[in-house]
C-alpha cells in the first residue's frame, strides 16, 4: 500500500468535515445577521437560503460531471469555488455581495458524494464500505464539533474571521487532495445533459424556495402555492425528458429500482430528523431562565452540549464496519435509535446535562443511519454512475433537511408566546418538534422495510494489488 493510498481516506474525511463546517458556520450569528448586514430579517435569511439552493443545484450536476470527466477533478473545482466564496464573504458586510459569496460556498456540498464515488472506485471491498461509512458520517461529525468552535470565534472575534477560517480550511483541502487523492479511471458513457441540468436546477429552485421561505411568505399565499405548482410541472416534464435520453443527467431507471428508491426515500426522513435537534436544543439551552423553561446557557456552552452528537457518530462508525454486510439492518437500527432518542428527549429538557444524553443517543443512531446509506447506494448502482447516484442521495438528505427546517420553524412559530414584548418559543413547541422527528423515523423504518434483503452488488475488476479497477469502465462495462 502506497503512502498516498493510506492518506486517501483521512483526506476525504477531512474534506467532509470541512464541508459540514461551512454549513454550520453562521449558526452562532444567525440571530444577529440582520444587524450585521444592515438588512431586514427576511432579506438576511437569503444568506442561508442561497447556500441551500446552490448546494441542491450543484450536487447532481457535479456528480454527473465527475462520472464523465473525473471525480477528483470536480472535487478540486468544488473546493476551489468554496474558497473563492468564503473570501468574498470575508471581505464584505454588504447583503448582496454576502449572498453571492455564500452561493459560491454552497457548491462544495457536492464534495462528499464525489468523495464517496472516489472511495468506491479506488478501494478494495474490505476497505471500501467502512471508509464510505466514515465519510458519510463526517458531515454530521464536523457540523456538531465545529459548532462550539464557531460560537467561540463569533463571541471573541469579528464574525468575518469565520469566513477567513473557512477559506483557509478549504485551501488546505485542495492541497491535500492534489497530494493524496488519485484520479479514478472509471468513466461513464455519453455526454453531459445540459437540458437536464437546466431543467433539474429550475425544478429544485422552484421546490426549495417556497419550502425555505414559505414561513415568511405564508404557506397558503399565491406565491408559495404558485411556486409549488411550477415545481411540480417542471419536475414532471424533466422526468419525461430524462427517460427518453440515452445519457441522462440522472439515470431514473436505476433510481427507480427498489434498492435505490427506498434508500433515497429513507434518506429524506433521516435528513429531516437529523436537523431537528440542531434547531431545538440550542434555542432551549440559550433561552433565559425567566421564561420558565429556558436553561440560560451561553452560546459556547450550547455548542458544547451539541458536541456529543458528532463524537457519538464518530465512535459508531467502527460498529457499522461490523454491520457493513447488512446495511439494511444497520439503517433500520439507526433510525430506531434516533426515534428512541427523540422520545427520551421529551422528558429531558430541564437541565443542560440532559442535552448531552439526548445528543449522544441521537449521535449513535445517526452514525448508523448515515453510515449505511453509501453501502446501499453502491449496491444498487453501476460503478460508472456512482458519482451521480451518491449526489442524488445527498440531494435527498438536503431536501429532507429543508422540509424539516420548514416544518419545525412553522411549529415553533405557531406555538410561541409573548413575554415582555418578546416572542419566545414554548416548551410545547420543542416537544412537538421532537415528536415530529420521531414520527419521521417511524416513516423511515417503514420505508426501509421495503429494501431488498440482499441487494445486488455491482462488481468491478481490480488491480492485482487489490486497489482500484484494472481497466476503465464505460457505461458500467469493462472497456
Amino acid at each position: 500500500m502506497t503512502r498516498s493510498s493510506r492518506a486517501l481516506v483521512p483526506v476525504l474525511v477531512f474534506v467532509g468535515i470541512v464541508v459540514s463546517v461551512m454549513q454550520t458556520l453562521l449558526i452562532p450569528v444567525l440571530q444577529d445577521l440582520p444587524r450585521l448586514l444592515g438588512a431586514g430579517p427576511d432579506d438576511a435569511t437569503w444568506v442561508i437560503t442561497s447556500t441551500l439552493l446552490a448546494g441542491a443545484v450543484a450536487t447532481p450536476i457535479m456528480g454527473r460531471l465527475g462520472d464523465l470527466h473525473g471525480k477528483r477533478r470536480m472535487l478540486i473545482v468544488s473546493l476551489a469555488t468554496m474558497v473563492a466564496g468564503a473570501l468574498i464573504s470575508a471581505l464584505t458586510s454588504d447583503l448582496y455581495v454576502m449572498i453571492a459569496g455564500r452561493t459560491l460556498q454552497g457548491v462544495v456540498m457536492s464534495a462528499v458524494p464525489l468523495g464517496l464515488g472516489l472511495l468506491r472506485d479506488l478501494l478494495p471491498r474490505e476497505r471500501r464500505d467502512p471508509a464510505m461509512a466514515l465519510l458519510s458520517s463526517s458531515m454530521g461529525i464536523g457540523g456538531s464539533l465545529a459548532l462550539p468552535a464557531a460560537a467561540l470565534v463569533a463571541q471573541v472575534a469579528d464574525w468575518h474571521v469565520l469566513f477567513y477560517g473557512s477559506a483557509g480550511l478549504g485551501a488546505l483541502c485542495v492541497v491535500l487532495t492534489l497530494l493524496a487523492v488519485p484520479e479514478s479511471r472509471v468513466r461513464a458513457q455519453g455526454t453531459f445533459d445540459v437540458r437536464g441540468a437546466v431543467g433539474l436546477s429550475a425544478g429544485l429552485v422552484l421546490l426549495l424556495l417556497p419550502i425555505s421561505k414559505g414561513g415568511d411568505w405564508g404557506w397558503t399565499s399565491g406565491v408559495t402555492l404558485g411556486l409549488f405548482a411550477a415545481a411540480a410541472t417542471v419536475l414532471v416534464l424533466w422526468t419525461v425528458m430524462e427517460l427518453r435520453l440515452p445519457a441522462p443527467l440522472v439515470n431514473l431507471r436505476i433510481s427507480a429500482r427498489p434498492a435505490a428508491l427506498f434508500t433515497n426515500l429513507a434518506s429524506i426522513m433521516v435528513g429531516m430528523a437529523f436537523l431537528v435537534v440542531s434547531l431545538v436544543l440550542p434555542q432551549l439551552l440559550q433561552l433565559p431562565t425567566s421564561t420558565g423553561h429556558g436553561l440560560g446557557q451561553s452560546m459556547v456552552v450550547a455548542g458544547l452540549c451539541m458536541a456529543p452528537l458528532g463524537l457519538a457518530m464518530m465512535l459508531t462508525t467502527p460498529v457499522h464496519a461490523r454491520l457493513s454486510r447488512t446495511p439494511k439492518a444497520a439503517l433500520i437500527l439507526g433510525m430506531l435509535i434516533i426515534a428512541s432518542g427523540y422520545v427520551a428527549g421529551l422528558g429531558l429538557m430541564s437541565a443542560a446535562w440532559q442535552s448531552l444524553v439526548v445528543t449522544a443517543i441521537l449521535g449513535v443512531g445517526t452514525g448508523l443511519a448515515y453510515s449505511s446509506l453509501p453501502a446501499l447506494i453502491a449496491s444498487a448502482t453501476p460503478a460508472a454512475e456512482t458519482g451521480a447516484a451518491n449526489a442524488l442521495n445527498t440531494l435527498m438528505r438536503m431536501i429532507g433537511s429543508s422540509i424539516g427546517s420548514a416544518v419545525i420553524g412553522t411549529v415553533l412559530a405557531g406555538t410561541a408566546y409573548q413575554l415582555g414584548g418578546v416572542t419566545v418559543p414554548s416548551l410545547a413547541g420543542f416537544r412537538a418538534s421532537f415528536l415530529i422527528a420521531a414520527g419521521a423515523m417511524a416513516i423511515g423504518v417503514l420505508t426501509a422495510l421495503f429494501l431488498p434483503r440482499e441487494p445486488h452488488r455491482h462488481s468491478r475488476p481490480r488491480h492485482p494489488s487489490g486497489v482500484g479497477p484494472s481497466l476503465p469502465q464505460v457505461g458500467g462495462r469493462r472497456a
